[in-house]
């Protein structure tokens, strides 16, 4: 690739801004259209620029790495497993969509604080336990945080956390638009990012 190219992609790649999609394995409750939101969210993704970093798992973070990959998007995953062989035989994870998968080896508590520390940006969007597991590692490490409303419950339980925490986050944003999510979220990395 010719870094002198219009491309996003260019010889500053600790510069890239990465954005995880944090989102449930399993959408069968997420409601209508949940995974094209989330293959948009994926492809947003890639058209502004940034990596999408996931679970390497199945359902809405593997819709979102299917959209950001239709782009041309940069998508890494951290698999709870040890090796891919665990990925795939005792996980039943996926391979596809990822042009890097991080074995991590710590199960799913210990790859969810890994995936989140390794983004400038969390999103999330329908989900269960691990995505609010996901939320409040990023809400504790101050990280930028993108609530992605949609035919799900998610976005309110997430907002009840918020309003219960009783502290204030100004990192926080919220919307039903993929692109806007993915631009305010960009714009909020951007206004703290060490620029070098």
């Amino acid at each position: 690739m010719d870094i002198n190219s219009s491309s996003p992609y260019n010889k500053h790649g600790h510069n890239q801004i990465k954005i995880c999609v944090s989102g449930a394995a399993d959408i069968g409750n997420c409601g209508l259209n949940t995974s094209e939101i989330a293959k948009e969210l994926g492809r947003e993704i890639a058209r502004q620029g940034a990596i999408l970093v996931t679970g390497a798992t199945t359902g809405f973070p593997f819709w979102a790495a299917m959209g950001a990959k239709e782009k041309g998007g940069i998508s890494i995953g951290f698999s709870p497993a040890a090796s891919e062989e665990e990925h795939v035989k005792v996980y039943k994870l996926p391979l596809d969509y990822m042009d890097l998968i991080i074995y991590t080896g710590f199960g799913y508590p210990g790859r969810d604080l890994l995936l989140t520390r390794s983004s400038d940006a969390v999103i999330c969007g329908c989900g269960r336990i691990g995505t609010i597991h996901e939320f409040t590692i990023a809400f504790e490490d101050n990280k930028a945080i993108g609530i992605l409303e949609g035919p799900w419950e998610t976005s309110t339980e997430l907002k009840d956390i918020i309003a219960k925490a009783h502290r204030p986050n100004n990192k926080i944003v919220i919307s039903d638009d993929p692109k806007k999510m993915v631009a305010d979220v960009i714009a909020v990395v951007k206004k703290y990012k060490i620029d070098k």
